[in-house]
């Protein structure tokens, strides 16, 4: 979710996640507490920070403390008592391992072929599966309760936390008050820290056993304390929501909850692979430009198998990797699955990983993997250039959003080039 800041996929923590990947679950079980010793895994991928953003507060336990105490008053302010920040905030100190992570966030420039390889292999798919099963009476309530597939929810699951293996082992009040201190996003994880308090002051879990990813990620599905607020259930009726625990049920039905109320559609898939006719008109592949599938279809976009997709609503195309790449028709759930994470890499992967998980195939077409995808700095130097000859990106962030896209898509045209919007190596070259 966009609120939730779990694990990150660094170029260095790639090889773990494979390597768990590898292990069968009872294996994973017995190793989790080594493999998330220092680091919470998951395959969320988060945009690299600004460079700007980048300011380096005191690292010093004196001026932490300093701060606690003006906290303290604030939080007072804000209803949490006394009480709760005597035992939630106690012997408290900060953790320059937090910033440290913080600070040196490796930005996400894996392939999405490469990202999809390892979000949904045959050992994911296989556990997924599994998992199903093992929750099958529970996910199937979850499922009839808020109408949304329970292949979904367990997609999020197995992303998140590789099926709850990979869950965190950072105390959530102390990475959220170390990361408030620090200067880079203040305002946001102190509303993070508040929100944590109110969770601890409700009795939902004590501040000891409020367990998270470094940057306060916390659970089965990784929650951040607002939005745990906002959405966790309490589905099992014991009085707590509990999305901590081993059992995963209340953390599940959270997931389901989120997207419910975020305007899930049951039986509307999140999208569908298509097959794009020659002489296809790329400029209408963006996500404003949607059509019926039958109105698709009337323009020779269908299936991969020749056959109409159903009319399930407004769709738009979509092409993760350019015009040489699988092109998919998405859906209004495809925004959905976005409010959990915005990445469109993350969406397709939860998306792939459903239908693999309900006994859907693999995507047919093939995807370029003789390319490589640009690093931030080129991503930069491509705005810059994109601007410099009158194509505005807006900004010069290297982050390719709408803006650039657009951009890139006008330059194509103006250049005679397949109008697909991609931010290709390419691309760069030919501006070059």
């Amino acid at each position: 979710m966009r609120k939730c800041m779990g694990g990150v996929v660094a170029a260095a923590l790639w090889a773990s996640i494979v390597q768990a990947e590898t292990l069968n679950t009872a294996d994973r079980s017995k190793t989790i507490q080594l493999a998330s010793a220092d680091v919470a895994v998951s395959l969320r991928p988060v945009v690299r920070p600004s460079a700007k953003e980048y300011r380096v507060s005191t690292e010093g336990n004196a001026r932490f403390q300093a701060w606690l105490g003006a906290f303290r008053d604030r939080a007072i302010q804000q209803g949490i008592a006394p009480a709760t920040l005597d035992r939630s905030l106690a012997g408290l100190t900060y953790d320059k391992k937090i910033i440290a992570r913080d600070r040196n966030q490796a930005e996400f420039s894996k392939p999405i072929w490469e990202y999809l390889d390892a979000a949904v292999s045959d050992t994911r798919i296989s556990n997924g599966r599994a998992g199903l099963e093992r929750h099958h009476a529970t996910l199937t309530r979850i499922e009839a309760q808020y109408g949304v597939e329970k292949e979904i929810v367990t997609a999020i699951w197995g992303l998140e936390t590789s099926f709850g293996t990979f869950r965190g082992s950072n105390q959530t009040i102390r990475s959220l008050a170390t990361l408030a201190f620090d200067a880079r996003r203040a305002q946001f994880f102190e509303t993070q820290l508040i929100a944590a308090l109110r969770i601890v002051q409700a009795g939902d879990v004590s501040a000891g056993n409020m367990i998270g990813s470094w940057a306060g990620a916390m659970g089965h599905t990784q929650f951040m304390p607002t939005s745990y607020l906002d959405h966790a259930v309490d589905f099992d009726g014991d009085g707590r929501r509990d999305i901590w625990s081993d059992d995963p049920t209340d953390a599940l039905a959270s997931a389901a909850s989120y997207l419910a109320r975020h305007g899930w559609t049951k039986g509307q898939p999140w999208g569908a692979e298509v097959r794009l006719p020659d002489g296809f008109d790329f400029a209408t592949a963006k996500r404003d430009y949607t059509l019926k599938p039958s109105e698709w279809a009337a323009r020779g976009v269908t299936a991969t198998d020749g056959s109409d997709v159903a009319d399930h609503g407004q769709a738009a195309i979509l092409l993760p990797a350019g015009g040489r790449g699988v092109a998919l028709m998405i859906f209004d759930n495809f925004s959905v699955i976005e409010k959990y994470n915005g990445a469109d890499a993350y969406v397709i992967g939860i998306g792939h990983l459903s239908d693999r998980l309900a006994g859907r195939g693999p995507f047919r077409s093939n995807w370029p993997r003789g390319d490589r995808v640009l690093s931030f700095t080129e991503r930069k130097e491509l705005q810059t250039r994109l601007t410099q000859a009158g194509f505005d990106t807006q900004t010069i962030d290297g982050r390719v959003g709408p803006n650039t896209i657009n951009a890139v898509r006008a330059y194509q045209v103006a250049q005679g080039l397949l109008p697909d919007g991609y931010a290709s190596l390419n691309l760069l070259e030919h501006l070059r």
